[in-house]
């Protein structure tokens, strides 16, 4: 499938296309049925996606980069070493969803429902997380720092390995969230205590 620059496409259906390395830029989606559209390589950069369907859907390598996503579906969905740097999603449905690897630096996912994900190992440095739900969430060894998850709920969350520099816990839930020492550590200076590291 062939990209394009600017515009809008509304109400198409491109169920089961292969998008292929296809790139979009400022693109609005309005409608599109995407399920079971697959990529590898695309880029869609500064695009809209509003009501959109992207169920079952696979996606490798492709980056969605400053995209806006307003009540759309990723039921089903798999983002494999995908880029969803400084990316919205707002009102969408996100589980479940399968994720390998990939950077989501600075992506909003504020308010999100993403209990039972397993995001091991993403990016997801200067991303607000507040108010997300991430109860039973894998996030081993994912990169959160400076990370905004205020009243986040991170409970039986698992944070062993993670980067968490600059990340306040204070305010999230973390009711048998599980933590590597490092990140005992930080919650327990969070907290007034004075950690001996000896």
């Amino acid at each position: 499938m062939e990209g394009q620059a600017g515009g809008e496409v509304r109400d198409e259906d491109w169920y089961g296309e292969d998008l292929g390395a296809a790139q979009f830029r400022g693109v609005v989606f309005t409608d599109v049925d995407l399920t079971e559209t697959t990529s590898r390589g695309a880029v869609f950069d500064d695009c809209e996606f509003h009501g959109c369907r992207f169920n079952a859907s696979t996606h490798t390598g492709t980056a969605f980069t400053g995209c806006d996503f307003r009540r759309s579906v990723l039921f089903d969905a798999t983002l494999d070493g995908c880029k969803l740097s400084a990316s919205v999603f707002a009102d969408c449905t996100l589980r479940p969803m399968t994720v390998t690897d990939g950077v989501w630096r600075g992506v909003s996912l504020r308010g999100a429902r993403l209990e039972g994900l397993d995001l091991t190992g993403v990016d997801l440095r200067d991303a607000d997380l507040s108010m997300a739900t991430l109860s039973g969430t894998v996030l081993r060894n994912a990169r959160l720092d400076d990370a905004v998850i205020r009243e986040a709920d991170l409970a039986r969350a698992d944070l062993r390995g993670a980067s968490l520099t600059g990340v306040d816990l204070t305010s999230a839930t973390l009711r048998e969230t599980q933590l590597d020492l490092p990140g005992a550590v930080l919650l327990a200076e969070l907290h007034g205590a004075a950690v001996d590291p000896s």
